[in-house]
């Protein structure tokens, strides 16, 4: 009796210790015991630069930007974009707070410190929501291997979120081969200065000696094409040369590394700009979308390749993508705003450049009062939008829209001042055609109108793209000239 009670006492004893064993197990195993976090959101935080050197701050957002580029490519993740998580810089705000502002789950920071030819970059990632550290390691690298470096940190935190990465998304997030560490040097420069504003021809030369260093280095090729693509945008370099450049540089990009988003993107924009090939172009966008469709960038493009063929209802909703991925952009607050503006519906494109101004992200000069003069001119605000087209000083995109608007109101001399000024950046920098063509418009002068939109057609003025959502186009819809002009740029329906 004693032996059985004994024998029941020591079973007992035993399964009260499994039972602490296991509890314990499961609370500090670091193996497969352990649940893994639900993370399925994330944004990077700008790599602290370390290295006691300012002038390395280059390398830390360039590395701060692959990263947030690699971990992109994973279909299953949701990434924040970069204007949105360098804008985190030196913020104040708790992890929480980031978290909901956001609406991500998981936070990744780390710093980087070079010294001499080799790096140490530190990353760890964090669950937003409780402040537990996820995963945490150290990496000493030579620094020629810097970006492949970032497709590791990528693949080392989906694999321990247990995210889902397809066989050709781990295939792309395979660390690179060694780049000429000279160009990789001039590439992050030029990435460096491009993202501040700089699409001058210093910014360009980083990039031109980064090929020269390495002409097998795509992203160096993809940057060029960016490059050239926003001198053209802005109207600073001649249409042809710009996006013709651009798009030798974007190809290029293509050629030596097919998967790589920002080539694809690139040459999408070309192909509208320069070559009217709308098919190809939606073509392009969808596969840079396919290979990284986490880029807020890239699908704001295609909002504005959708606004321009006419499909309002498709454009806002990649507008609407584009600012969920980059929420603190002035680009991506833009294009939703232009793509309401193409739709007409004026009073919520309004309301959303507010929204941006409460955020402050609208800087004195901004183009937003551009886009503000076209929104109060198409709502017959004459004056309100002129106000703000003068802002912005006698640019020709701004020109032609004040023109028209100075025509609209009754303004004629006014608006035959700015054709004046219009020929004189014409003859200059070959800008300005199209433009014309809409103070024109505005005149009710027709035969004018369609003469300059001849002149436009014949240099291959990207304001063309813009023919069938431009409300300035409206008097001249029902001629039979300007259903042939839409059909020749490929936008008739």
């Amino acid at each position: 009796m004693a032996s059985s009670r004994s024998l029941r006492y020591g079973l007992l004893a035993v399964c009260v210790v499994i039972a602490i064993g296991l509890a314990l197990a499961f609370q500090y195993w670091p193996g497969p015991l352990k649940s893994a976090p639900q993370i399925r959101a994330i944004v990077v935080l700008p790599l602290r630069n370390l290295s006691g050197d300012a002038t390395q701050q280059y390398l830390a957002d360039g590395m701060t930007e692959k990263l947030i580029s690699d971990l992109g490519q994973i279909s299953a993740l949701r990434v924040i974009s970069r204007t949105t998580s360098m804008s985190l810089r030196g913020s104040n705000k708790k992890l929480p707070e980031i978290a909901r502002e956001l609406g991500v789950d998981g936070v990744v920071d780390g710093s980087l410190v070079r010294q001499g030819n080799e790096i140490r970059v530190t990353a760890q990632l964090t669950d937003a929501r409780t402040g537990r550290h996820i995963w945490r390691h150290d990496y000493v690298r030579n620094l020629a291997t810097a970006l492949g470096l970032q497709s590791e940190v990528a693949r080392e935190i989906a694999e321990e979120i247990r995210i889902n990465v397809t066989p050709q998304e781990q295939a792309r997030l395979t660390p690179a081969q060694q780049i000429n560490l000279e160009a990789q040097d001039l590439y992050l420069q030029g990435i460096y200065f491009l993202n501040r504003g700089g699409s001058d021809r210093e910014t360009i030369g980083y990039f031109e000696k980064a090929i020269e260093k390495d002409p097998s280095f795509a992203l160096a090729y993809a940057g060029l094409a960016a490059n050239y693509n926003a001198l053209g945008q802005s109207g600073a370099l001649n249409y042809l040369e710009a996006y013709a450049k651009a798009k030798t540089a974007a190809k290029k990009a293509i050629e030596v590394d097919d998967d790589l988003a920002d080539g694809h993107a690139a040459l999408a924009n070309d192909l509208i700009d320069l070559d009217w090939d709308w098919t190809a172009a939606g073509n392009e966008f969808r596969r840079a979308l396919e290979l990284n469709p986490n880029s807020g960038p890239v699908h704001s493009g295609y909002a504005l390749y959708l606004a321009r063929l006419g499909k309002s209802t498709e454009a806002m909703a990649e507008a609407e993508r584009g600012l969920q991925l980059d929420p603190i952009s002035l680009v991506a607050h833009h294009v939703v705003a232009y793509c309401y503006y193409s739709a007409r519906q004026y009073d919520r494109a309004l309301d959303q450049l507010r929204k941006a101004y409460e955020l402050n992200l609208v800087s004195p000069n901004s183009w937003i009062h551009w886009t503000l003069g076209i929104i109060y001119r198409d709502q017959g605000k004459y004056e309100k939008a002129i106000e703000q087209f003068r802002i912005l000083g006698d640019l020709p995109h701004v020109l032609g829209h004040m023109g028209n608007a100075y025509a609209r109101a009754g303004q004629r001399a006014e608006a035959s001042e700015t054709i004046f000024k219009l020929k004189d950046c014409l003859q200059k920098n070959g800008v300005g055609a199209y433009e014309i063509a809409l103070v024109y418009a505005g005149l009710g002068n027709k035969d004018e109108a369609f003469a300059w939109l001849e002149k436009s057609y014949k240099v291959r003025d990207k304001g063309l793209t813009y023919l069938k959502l431009d409300p300035c186009m409206d008097p001249l819809r029902s001629d039979p000239r300007f259903q042939n002009l839409l059909r020749r740029v490929g936008l008739a329906s």
